[in-house]
């Protein structure tokens, strides 16, 4: 039996501006930008949140929704190096730490270099490290498999601890909505209401020819999951074919400067990223998706492997000019990603797998 963390910092690039000016202690803080520049937000306090503001809106809408919020411009590479902080903090306890993006993680501490037992200790640990060190807050859950932690860790933010044991599992998922299963999106979601799925409870009382029919081939995931059962393990590193962060905008937009700002956010966490990858990357690639769903995408190979946060950004900001219908066309969503791992950079020492 596995023993599970899923670690995820609360309001993480807000908490740190928060962090770093005391001043907006207690404050509806968005970073993002200027409401003025349509930019997206990329966090919000939850001060703000309680207004309804969210991540991906755009701050002109979270500006109209919390008139008394304040305004900053992203700060990533803060962000990047907190986030590495943190992960030192994991590794500290055991090598087999998955992260998911900047913000959170899971930890397989089955087994762990502290030599203890309790996987809750291990969590409360962690926490009091963030806090003590980094002088931020994170929420964890603790159970036997990934999508129990996953599920957990978001009951009680902030600062929340929930540990989920095995003998708990069944009561713990009997009535959780479809929307927390792992891979479950606004459409899956809807598909499955409209069938009559709008909790476990409901998958598993239906059995599995009817799932099959409402999302075929992915009910027996979510049979799995509707039943607490989860197999995948924590896995530190991956064979990369690509590396990549996408978002959908809350309002579709022609203000390519703001797709720029959005593009090289996105760059940053792709390049943190790159830090855990085996060999660097070779190419960038800009994807585009426009209001039609129309598809475009732009790739570069510059004559060296791609390594900075910098050097990225730039690349993926210059493709987004040449993308044919920038600023023509309202455009829904931007990804940044990265492909070509398996090219050894020439005369450079790869930096060790975190």
């Amino acid at each position: 039996m596995r023993k599970i963390i899923h670690i995820d910092m609360d309001a993480s690039y807000a908490a740190v501006e928060i962090r770093d000016d005391p001043r907006l202690r207690g404050r509806p803080v968005v970073v993002g930008g200027s409401p003025q520049s349509r930019a997206v937000v990329c966090s919000a306090s939850y001060e703000a949140r309680r207004y309804g503001v969210k991540s991906a809106m755009s701050c002109a809408r979270a500006a109209r929704l919390c008139p008394s919020a304040v305004f900053l411009p992203p700060r990533f590479s803060a962000y990047v190096a907190a986030s590495r902080q943190i992960r030192e903090i994991f590794l500290s306890c055991t090598p087999l730490v998955e992260p998911l993006s900047l913000d959170e993680a899971y930890l397989d501490v089955t087994e762990n270099l502290l030599g203890e037992p309790s996987a809750t200790r291990i969590a409360q640990h962690c926490k009091a490290r963030i806090r003590d060190e980094l002088q931020l807050t994170a929420s964890a859950g603790v159970g036997p498999n990934k999508f129990i932690a996953k599920v957990a860790s978001d009951l009680r933010k902030p600062d929340g601890l929930v540990v989920v044991p095995p003998d708990k599992v069944a009561a713990f998922v009997e009535r959780l909505e479809v929307e927390r299963l792992w891979g479950v999106g606004p459409k899956t979601a809807k598909r499955l209401r409209e069938r009559g799925f709008a909790t476990t409870a409901d998958i598993r009382g239906a059995g599995l020819a009817p799932l099959e029919a409402a999302v075929g081939s992915f009910a027996p995931w979510l049979w799995e999951l509707a039943h607490g059962r989860d197999d995948r393990p924590v896995t530190p590193h991956h064979e990369r074919k690509s590396l990549g962060s996408e978002t959908t905008l809350s309002e579709d937009s022609l203000d390519v400067a703001m797709l720029a700002r959005l593009v090289a956010q996105l760059a940053w966490e792709v390049a943190d990223g790159l830090d855990r990858a085996d060999a660097p990357a070779r190419t960038v690639t800009l994807k585009v998706k426009y209001a039609d769903f129309k598809l475009c995408t732009r790739s570069r190979t510059p004559a060296a492997p791609v390594r900075e946060a910098r050097e990225i950004a730039e690349i993926a900001v210059d493709l987004l000019q040449t993308a044919t219908e920038a600023g023509r066309r309202p455009v829904r969503l931007v990804g940044v990603s990265l492909h070509g791992f398996g090219e050894k950079a020439q005369g450079r020492q790869l930096p060790l797998p975190w």
